[in-house]
């Protein structure tokens, strides 16, 4: 398949509620109405949030919902993070379908010690965080907190796309506008930020250009732009980095 000119964005800003169903409810309605075509950014464990007290409850009903997922998701390309079990520990694992196919998978390396992931889940090898490529477009993917890594910005450098599902909080939304938007003029890419819209939660979903302009609306739901990856080739050259 040839790559395209332009790509339908749409991230999510959501709250997570109990029961779980009604967020993967939730989910499955949006996948129905929107375009075929479009890039969809879940915020991190919005099927279940980090509800510790019932993990194995959460990754039995994740998995669940992921046979669900891969099943819906056709011509979409659909980017979400699930609490699994990995033999007997438990993951924060990011999932990227399309074609009812995961296409790239990777767990959640750097846990955030301010709300005890460290505590209930093992962390990932940071050589998963790397580029991988959906009809020949470029993507990478960082999971709310690894956004404050330089040396996960370095492994990702010269990809098309950066994918950022993200809980991340309330008392620190400034920087995650800062770090989203520092990264998307620091590799001249698209950086497409989808964070839970929870009270304690800093929404701030985005979908930025290479050269800065964002997409944001904190009222809303969901947040869709039109990428055109022409932008990229245009930054690049304009300034070149080499």
């Amino acid at each position: 398949m040839s790559k395209p000119k332009s790509i339908e964005a749409v991230v999510l800003q959501l709250s997570s509620a109990h029961p779980y169903q009604s967020n993967l409810d939730k989910l499955l309605a949006l996948l129905a109405t929107s375009q075929d075509n479009a890039l969809i950014v879940v915020p991190e464990v919005f099927l279940t949030a980090y509800d510790y007290e019932h993990i194995e409850e959460a990754s039995r009903f994740s998995a669940k919902a992921l046979k669900i997922l891969k099943e819906k998701v056709h011509d979409q390309i659909l980017a979400v993070t699930l609490i699994l079990r990995k033999n007997k520990e438990f993951v924060n694992q990011a999932v990227v379908i399309h074609k009812h196919k995961i296409v790239h998978r990777q767990n959640k390396t750097k846990l955030f010690k301010l709300g005890d992931e460290d505590r209930y889940l093992r962390a990932g090898k940071e050589k998963e965080i790397k580029p991988f490529e959906i009809n020949g477009v470029r993507y990478a993917l960082l999971i709310c907190f690894e956004l404050r890594f330089k040396a996960l910005w370095k492994q990702i450098e010269g990809v098309d796309v950066v994918l950022v599902p993200a809980r991340w909080g309330l008392p620190r939304k400034v920087h995650l506008e800062i770090l989203s938007r520092a990264l998307a003029v620091m590799n001249q890419c698209f950086v497409i930020v989808s964070n839970s819209s929870d009270a304690d939660m800093a929404s701030s979903s985005a979908i930025i250009s290479p050269a800065g302009s964002v997409s944001q609306d904190d009222t809303k739901n969901f947040i869709s732009a039109t990428i055109d990856l022409d932008e990229i080739k245009k930054m690049r050259r304009y300034i070149v980095m080499d």
